[in-house]
Protein backbone atom coordinates (compact mmCIF):
# COMPACT_ATOMS: atom_id res chain seq x y z
CA UNK A 1 0.00 0.00 0.00
CA UNK A 2 1.27 3.21 -0.93
CA UNK A 3 -0.17 6.54 0.54
CA UNK A 4 0.28 10.56 -0.98
CA UNK A 5 -0.94 13.44 0.52
CA UNK A 6 -1.90 14.95 -2.80
CA UNK A 7 -3.36 18.47 -1.37
CA UNK A 8 -3.96 19.93 1.99
CA UNK A 9 -5.76 23.21 3.14
CA UNK A 10 -5.17 24.65 6.30
CA UNK A 11 -6.72 28.24 5.62
CA UNK A 12 -10.34 27.37 5.49
CA UNK A 13 -13.39 26.93 7.56
CA UNK A 14 -12.94 22.96 8.15
CA UNK A 15 -9.02 21.83 7.16
CA UNK A 16 -8.40 18.89 5.41
CA UNK A 17 -5.99 16.68 3.65
CA UNK A 18 -6.30 14.53 0.60
CA UNK A 19 -4.51 11.59 0.59
CA UNK A 20 -4.42 9.03 -2.66
CA UNK A 21 -3.83 5.50 -1.89
CA UNK A 22 -2.79 2.84 -4.53
CA UNK A 23 -1.27 -0.93 -4.18
CA UNK A 24 -4.51 -2.20 -2.99
CA UNK A 25 -6.58 -5.56 -4.23
CA UNK A 26 -9.99 -4.40 -5.75
CA UNK A 27 -11.73 -5.74 -2.31
CA UNK A 28 -9.65 -3.89 0.16
CA UNK A 29 -10.55 -0.95 -1.49
CA UNK A 30 -13.88 -1.49 -1.57
CA UNK A 31 -13.93 -2.34 2.62
CA UNK A 32 -12.19 0.68 2.78
CA UNK A 33 -14.64 3.22 0.88
CA UNK A 34 -17.96 1.50 2.55
CA UNK A 35 -16.64 1.13 5.74
CA UNK A 36 -14.40 4.56 6.35
CA UNK A 37 -16.31 7.43 8.38
CA UNK A 38 -14.06 9.80 6.21
CA UNK A 39 -15.06 11.24 2.83
CA UNK A 40 -13.56 8.40 0.33
CA UNK A 41 -13.87 7.64 -3.65
CA UNK A 42 -12.63 4.90 -6.01
CA UNK A 43 -11.01 6.54 -9.25
CA UNK A 44 -10.03 3.10 -11.09
CA UNK A 45 -7.00 1.65 -8.44
CA UNK A 46 -6.64 4.92 -6.42
CA UNK A 47 -8.65 5.01 -3.21
CA UNK A 48 -9.40 8.80 -2.54
CA UNK A 49 -9.85 9.90 1.16
CA UNK A 50 -10.41 13.33 2.36
CA UNK A 51 -10.10 13.95 5.99
CA UNK A 52 -11.51 17.11 7.56
CA UNK A 53 -10.08 18.36 10.86
CA UNK A 54 -11.83 20.06 13.55
CA UNK A 55 -9.63 20.58 15.98
CA UNK A 56 -5.88 19.97 15.56
CA UNK A 57 -4.54 20.32 11.48
CA UNK A 58 -1.19 18.56 11.19
CA UNK A 59 0.77 20.79 9.48
CA UNK A 60 -0.19 24.16 11.60
CA UNK A 61 2.95 24.63 13.64
CA UNK A 62 5.69 26.92 12.88
CA UNK A 63 8.00 24.02 12.74
CA UNK A 64 5.85 22.17 10.82
CA UNK A 65 5.91 25.25 8.36
CA UNK A 66 9.91 25.14 8.17
CA UNK A 67 9.68 21.53 7.55
CA UNK A 68 6.85 20.64 5.78
CA UNK A 69 8.38 17.66 3.67
CA UNK A 70 9.08 15.76 6.95
CA UNK A 71 5.19 16.73 8.36
CA UNK A 72 3.76 15.17 5.03
CA UNK A 73 6.05 11.56 5.18
CA UNK A 74 5.27 10.98 8.90
CA UNK A 75 1.47 11.94 8.37
CA UNK A 76 1.38 9.55 5.55
CA UNK A 77 3.34 6.98 7.30
CA UNK A 78 0.79 7.23 10.16
CA UNK A 79 -2.30 7.05 7.18
CA UNK A 80 -0.28 4.10 5.82
CA UNK A 81 -0.45 2.53 9.46
CA UNK A 82 -4.33 3.09 10.12
CA UNK A 83 -5.51 1.61 7.03
CA UNK A 84 -3.45 -1.27 7.79
CA UNK A 85 -5.06 -1.89 10.79
CA UNK A 86 -8.55 -0.79 9.97
CA UNK A 87 -7.93 -3.55 6.87
CA UNK A 88 -7.50 -6.26 10.18
CA UNK A 89 -11.19 -6.23 10.77
CA UNK A 90 -11.78 -7.31 6.41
Amino acid sequence: MIVKITNFEENVDVPFIDYEVSGLASEQMIYLDENLDEETSVDEDILKIRMYFKDIFPFQSDVAKIRLDDFISREEIEMNVFLSSFLEDM
